[in-house]
Order: C-alpha cells, then structure tokens, then sequence
C-alpha cells in the first residue's frame, strides 16, 4: 500500500514520464531542432583553462588510449562501446590535445555531422553538458589551425546544445545535472559575447541553486559527502573562469566555496579519504589539495558537528559518528540507514567502517550498501530503521528515495581531561518494536583507547526483539575470537594488534563485504546479538591496543 507521500510521488512520477514522452517526440522533430539554431558567434573572447577540466573527469589515462583511434572510425556503432563514455568527450583531459588537433578536429567534425539534432542517449542532461563543457575548455585547441567552415559549423554547434539546455533545465530534477547546466551557461555566455545574457542566466539559477540545496554551514542538504564533492567541483569550475575570465565575481559564490572546502577539510580523514556516511564512497581528494592548502579554520570557528557528524580527535585517535536522521524525502535519494553509525582512526588506520555504498558497483550494491546492517551500528529483527521506495516509477523519477523518517534526540557533547566524545538516541525502531537505541562513544586521552556503551530502552509490551550489533572492519584487517569469547584480536600488522572486548556479551566473528570502492571486498565483521522481551539493556564495550 502507498501512504500519502509515496501515493503523491507516484501521482507526480507518472505526471513526469507522460511529459517526458511528449517531450521526447517534440525533440526529434525538424521544428525543434530548427528552433535551437541561433545567431552564430564570430569570435572566442576568453580561452579558458583546459586543465580545469581534470577537476570533473573521472576518467584515468590507462581508461583511453587515443594513439589506437582512427578518427573516420571514432563513431562508428560498437556493442560494447558505453556512450556516455565517449560522447561526453570527458576524455580530452588524457590525450595530449595538440599533438592531436587535426585528428581533434576530425572527430569533432564528423560528431557534428552524425548527431547535430537530438538524439535521446547522446543528448541526455550530462552526456550533452560534459561534452560541451569539455568543448569550450578545450576550444583554443580545437578551433587552432581550422577552417572557417569548421569554426562555423562548432560555434554553431556549441549554442544550439546550450539552447537546448537552457530550455529545459527547469523540468531537470537531479541535483548534479542542474549544477552541470548552469555551468554550461556560465563557460559559453563568458566565451562568447553575443550570449553573455547566459552567463546572467547561469549565475542566477545557480545562486537559487546554492540557497535550496545547502545548510547554513555549507553542507548539501542530502546529507552526502558524495554530493559535496561533486558540487564543489562544478563551483570551482565556474568561479576558476569568472576570475580568469575577469568577469563580476558574485560574491555568494566565494561564500560557499569557503564554506564547501571547510566541510570537507572537516571531513577529511587520516588516509585522505571521507568517512563513508550517506551515500559517500570512496574518493580521491587530490584535486583539491591546493584548494584546501588556502583555507585557514581559527579555532574560535572550529567545530565537532557538521551535517550531522559528529568528529573528535584525541592524539593519534580520530572518530566520525552519525548523530543525524535522514535528510527530506526530496534529498534523500543517496541516504543509507546507519543512525547511530561511526568510523575509527588509530595511527592513521582506519579500524572501523562502514561498508561504503555501492553505486559504483551496481544497483544491487547500491541497494545492500542502503541498508542498516551494512553500517556499524544496531539493526533489530534484520530490519533497516529507514525504508526506502520499490516503486520503479518514482525511482526513476526522483531516485532510491525514502519512505520513512525518524529523529535523533537528547545529544549530549562530554570533553573533560579524561574523555571526549558524546552521546545520542534515535527512535527509529519505537513505532516497529517499541525500543529506543542509545549510544555513547569516548576517546580515552589518557589510555589512548575507544570506550562505547549501547542501550536498549524497551517498552513493556511484550514484543520480543532480536538486536545484532555491527562492527565492519577495515578490509586490510582480520579478526579471531579469543578464548574467552567476549574479546577479538584485531591484526594490524604482524607485531601490532588490537583488542576488542564486550562486558558479559559473546561475539561472533562473521564474514562482510566492503562496498566502498569500485569492486566488491571482502571484510570481517564483529558482532554481539541476543534477545530481549520485556527489560532495558546496556552494552559496553572498548577497543585499545594489545599490551
């Protein structure tokens, strides 16, 4: 049965694909296709700079080997050849660009000729908005040496994709597509001047962009480090040209950017990665390394929570933990249930994880990754805290969106000589179970260990409740239970370990998988699961180095 919610998602859904139908027959039409031609620029008055386009692509060089193309044969239908992949021509970022200009230009000029009026797949939001970005990153390169009729027939080109776009970015609902369409609009209303009324269109939208989807600290409403990112890189790209490009500089835009690279400086953890909350996997935050250099937190400014994440540091330990519910159903397409959920750093390992999601493996990992028991936290009777939407209509439409929400309550922040850390409870379970999950977690400055303590608050109503309690490892490290069955060796290295221990609790060691990268690992799992009824239960337990 839909509840209310769901019923009118899927009453918009439908509302939605019926558009996009018509949409798409309008499109294939002579008269729309003759309609996105326009005035056709003359000259380029800013080359903007091509290596900014190494910030998007995720493309490596061992991915494309240009040396091995014939261009006459560039286009011709392959099976096994992704589209996206090639015509976003994100991967003029690997090739040297004017060792190849006339083989460039080839390619280029017969992409034109095959697909200058729409085609479903090839001009789909980002495979048209990467394409064109790329294009105008690399326009000094390709138009250098050509004819007039090339030049004529690639300018044209350029603006009638970014007519399209600019005609139906306002019926666009993915986050990141939108951004990539604003940047479009900016790079060609400051490349050409004949459209500098798309640069005002671009930096308008895109400042309406930045009040809707960030928190007052800069943080994507959604809730993922993943979205942060991609954001930041799509705002760097444009404020980078504007300046280059000396054009009016919106002052909003240096806002968030600071505010951007300062979330994800927060994040930031010991190995250079981010901590796998929420739709995070993993990433390589090279790009941003200078970026990051220049942005200078005082302490006065420093904080312990941003996004809902809570991070505290004690000498060579570092923890990130989840103190947040899920974000709006509109935000959440990217959410995993993992309320209550950390990760723990000891010398600059990380020793606890969550299993990373999926999405760079396959939407059946996507899907596993999304639930409660991929994450280090509780789950009771084998369930997730958050549902999630299984009507295909309303995630193709609007994505992996949820169903069910919850809150976090009585936060409570502990920084003394001894401890810091902090404890929190969510109600996830109240409604199903009749129990409330509570957690506290503490960085021992003194013993340079991790103290935890879970409690189960039960309401007497005799629904019995079987509660597993989750602690994912790093895939590097394994785990064997001791002799005494409350404790695990946790190996690091071969003179190096640690110790897990529960008070009066056995655990188990399980097999896990690790879904954080682009392939499935495998990873070891402790866990501590038993029965309750009628009563309140506390857990505690540490990790600390083997003496």
């Amino acid at each position: 049965m839909f509840g209310f919610k769901s019923a009118y998602f899927y009453l918009v859904a439908i509302q939605v694909t019926f558009v996009k139908f018509i949409k798409k027959l309008y499109f294939s039409s002579k008269h729309y296709n003759d309609s996105l031609k326009s005035k056709v620029p003359v000259q380029v008055y800013f080359n903007p700079n091509p290596f900014l386009l190494s910030l998007i692509s995720p493309l490596s060089k061992r991915s494309f080997k240009f040396t091995e193309i014939n261009p006459n044969d560039f286009w011709l239908e392959k099976k096994n050849k992704k589209i996206s992949q090639y015509h976003n021509f994100l991967w003029l970022s690997l090739i040297n660009r004017k060792a190849y200009e006339k083989n460039i230009q080839k390619i280029i000029y017969l992409w034109i000729v095959k697909y200058s009026n729409f085609k479903r797949n090839i001009w789909e939001t980002s495979t048209l908005s990467s394409r064109v970005i790329s294009w105008m990153l690399n326009i000094d390169t390709i138009i250098n040496n050509g004819t007039f009729e090339f030049k004529k027939i690639f300018f044209q080109s350029i603006i009638t994709q970014c007519n399209h776009l600019k005609k139906n970015f306002k019926y666009e609902k993915d986050p990141i597509k939108k951004l990539e369409v604003f940047t479009v609009l900016i790079l060609s209303g400051i490349i050409f001047k004949d459209y500098e009324d798309n640069f005002k269109i671009g930096v308008k939208e895109l400042e309406k962009f930045v009040n809707s989807h960030y928190d007052k600290d800069g943080f994507t409403l959604s809730r993922s480090k993943n979205d942060l990112i991609i954001f930041t890189k799509y705002l760097l790209l444009c404020h980078e040209n504007i300046k280059e490009a000396q054009q009016y500089l919106p002052e909003f835009l240096d806002d968030i950017i600071k505010k951007n690279l300062e979330c994800i400086k927060f994040f930031r953890t010991p190995d250079n990665q981010l901590p796998l909350f929420n739709g995070t996997s993993e990433n390589d935050l090279n790009n941003f390394e200078k970026y990051l250099e220049s942005v200078k937190i005082s302490k006065k400014k420093k904080k312990n929570i941003i996004g809902n994440i809570y991070f505290a540091k004690s000498r060579n330990q570092v923890i990130y933990f989840d103190v947040g519910g899920p974000p709006s159903k509109n935000f959440s397409k990217n959410y995993q249930s993992g309320p209550l959920s950390f990760e723990y750093y000891l010398d600059g390992l990380k020793i606890i994880t969550n299993c990373g999601f999926g999405n760079n493996i396959s939407a059946k990992a996507e899907l596993i990754s999304r639930l409660t028991a991929s994450q280090s936290t509780l789950t009771i009777n084998d369930t997730s805290v958050t549902k999630f939407e299984r009507n295909k209509l309303i995630n193709r439409i609007f994505g992996n969106s949820i169903k069910n929400t919850f809150k976090t309550k009585e936060f409570r922040d502990h920084n003394d000589n001894n401890l810091i850390g902090c404890s929190i409870s969510h109600n996830g379970y109240e409604k199903n179970f009749g129990c409330t999950h509570r957690r506290e977690i503490y960085l021992d400055h003194d013993d340079n260990r991790l103290k935890g303590k879970d409690h189960i608050f039960k309401k007497s109503d005799g629904i019995p409740i079987r509660y597993v309690f989750r602690f994912h490892l790093n895939p590097k490290l394994t785990a064997i239970k001791t002799m005494s069955g409350n404790s695990a060796l946790i190996q690091i290295s071969r003179n190096k370990s640690l110790i897990f221990t529960i008070k009066d609790e056995n655990i188990e060691i399980e097999k896990g998988i690790y879904l954080g990268g682009k392939k499935i690992l495998d990873n070891t799992c402790i866990t501590i699961s038993g029965n309750l009824v009628n009563k309140n239960k506390s857990f505690d337990w540490e990790i600390r180095k083997k003496i």
